[in-house]
């Protein structure tokens, strides 16, 4: 199997080496963050003249490195193999979290985490400090708050699709297909039938990332609602829900009875797992965030997929959530837009409306409005999908995706039409 680069992340570990700051590799397990830092990386050091006993990995998951799970331990063990102040080292430290607390030998009541010897090796003059973790005893989102100013992050995302496609031979199109169904997940490509992969994204989503959520908040006795709750959202992907609105389909559909601080509450353990991520609603005249519902996206299409156990594969959908995961891939934030309008009926009445726009990416003085069309056969459709991009009184560039692959062009508004596979294989797709 081919060794899938990881460019994007190695260029961001290149560009903070020797920065003085701790590097944290964060995202959802099984993304490759381990592989990114102990072969990629590593890789790249040594091919320019580092020599491997400058590099210190130690993989805290590992039963040979039980002993370093105590923070005192791990700061001797790192101060011992980094003595040689001559030299210049490279510390990489896997899953971090999995360092213990323990007693400080000379305070009473004070406790030494991982976090303060961290804080301290980090003010070696001749190591330069990396660390990924991600489990159910502290998921990576807060690793990065324990280090403040200290810590500089670097998040991985599963495979983009154009990750993907370069380890994958044949058709484009076939490619996109399977990527829409069983999505990024790195090891997805080693699997050649559909049932393997199928069943390596059930396990990987009950086994790894919903036992997370459940040991970490205790939440044993409340697992068969999470499952439904996590269900409720694979089916309302790219639509707009809340609280209120998941509390209510479960009361109704499942006949399950749960307040909506409850599933609030889920929905951020969510995030924090980074199972799923949260998108806003913006008033694009008014160009502030508004109202309480929102859109919810999975990390990754096949993990949507394998909650709903490959049912309700509307590829419409499917098209709209990895348009989303591509732009937050390339560091857009982003948001769905809305756009009020004003009109009068066939009697002269005066109306108000809200139009949607499928998403708004934005990033440092970029600003894109995006609307996914699977398909526009006649006029109809196609002034159904660019009515609210008419709306918009901005400069900004005005994009269609479109499912097939076509030569982009631009209609008489100066829309930009691009295929899908345009759109996710050229980074600069949007620009044209």
């Amino acid at each position: 199997m081919k060794i899938i680069k990881r460019d994007k992340y190695l260029k961001k570990l290149i560009e903070r080496k020797g920065n003085g700051l701790i590097k944290i590799i964060t995202g959802i397990r099984r993304s490759g963050k381990s592989f990114l830092l102990n072969t990629i990386y590593k890789n790249y050091l040594i091919e320019n003249g580092v020599k491997e006993n400058q590099i210190i990995m130690l993989s805290l998951d590992d039963s040979e490195s039980v002993k370093y799970r105590n923070p005192l331990e791990l700061e001797k063990y790192v101060r011992e193999m980094t003595s040689d102040k001559s030299k210049f080292f490279y510390i990489f430290i896997d899953e971090i979290q999995m360092a213990g607390e323990v007693e400080n030998p000379y305070l009473p009541r004070d406790t030494i985490t991982y976090v303060t010897v961290l804080l301290s090796l980090m003010k070696m003059q001749n190591a330069d400090i990396y660390v990924t973790g991600s489990n159910s005893k502290l998921l990576s989102s807060n690793i990065v708050t324990e280090f403040r100013d200290k810590g500089d992050e670097i998040h991985m995302f599963p495979l983009s699709f154009g990750e993907y496609s370069t380890a994958q031979d044949g058709d484009n199109n076939k490619q996109i297909q399977e990527f829409m169904r069983y999505g990024g997940m790195p090891r997805i490509l080693q699997f050649s039938n559909y049932e393997d992969k199928s069943e390596y994204l059930k396990n990987l989503l009950e086994k790894t990332y919903l036992k997370d959520v459940v040991e970490r908040y205790r939440l044993e006795d409340e697992k068969s609602i999470i499952d439904e709750v996590l269900n409720v959202i694979a089916s309302s992907e790219g639509s707009l829900v809340n609280a209120d609105r998941i509390a209510n389909t479960l009361a109704s559909v499942r006949k399950i009875k749960i307040s909506s601080n409850r599933i609030y509450k889920y929905l951020e353990y969510f995030k924090e797992a980074y199972i799923i991520s949260e998108v806003e609603r913006y008033d694009i005249k008014g160009r502030k965030h508004i109202g309480a519902q929102k859109k919810f996206y999975f990390a990754d299409p096949g993990l949507r997929n394998a909650c709903l156990s490959f049912r309700n594969l509307e590829e419409p959908h499917l098209m709209e959530s990895i348009i989303f995961s591509e732009l937050i891939y390339r560091g857009y934030e982003v948001s769905v837009g809305s756009v009020e309008y004003n009109w009068k009926d066939e009697v002269g009445k005066s109306k108000r409306s809200q139009l949607e726009v499928d998403f708004v990416a934005e990033k440092a003085d970029e600003k894109f409005y995006i609307q996914s069309a699977y398909m526009i056969p006649d006029e109809t459709k196609m002034n159904q999908e660019i009515n609210s991009l008419k709306r918009i009184r901005d400069s900004f560039r005005k994009i269609v995706v479109v499912r097939d692959n076509i030569i982009p062009w631009h209609d008489e508004n100066g829309i930009l039409f691009i295929g899908l596979e345009e759109f996710l294989l050229n980074e600069n797709s949007l620009k044209r």
